[in-house]
């Protein structure tokens, strides 16, 4: 029997950047997280390994609907860790899907 669960794409876009960004991230720039698991760049573009460890930790629970009073569920930015390029991304939903916990591991 099939065991079906809502899940949220995420979209993580660059939205400002107060600094020198020194591994060529620009303001636009965005990675999406798909189908629970996938990650995904635009052809031709990179993402810093670094501002997506940021994310990374909070991806599994912006990809749930949470408590409406759970700070989780409102905040959407995310800094970068790299002081000097003050570099600010937002997360958000694009797409809700169902998916099937019994195709998953």
């Amino acid at each position: 029997m099939p065991r079906e669960f809502e899940i949220y794409d995420i979209r993580v876009t660059v939205v400002s950047i107060g600094g020198l960004s020194v591994c060529g991230m620009q303001v636009g720039d965005y990675f999406e997280v798909v189908e629970s698991s996938k990650v995904q760049i635009p052809a031709g573009k990179h993402f810093c390994l670094y501002a997506m460890n940021a994310v990374f930790p909070l991806i599994p629970a912006k990809q749930r609907r949470l408590n409406e009073n759970d700070w989780l569920e409102t905040d959407m930015l995310v800094s970068c860790p790299d002081p000097e390029e003050r570099l600010v991304m937002k997360v958000e939903r694009i797409k809700r899907r169902m998916m099937d916990s019994d195709e998953l591991t």
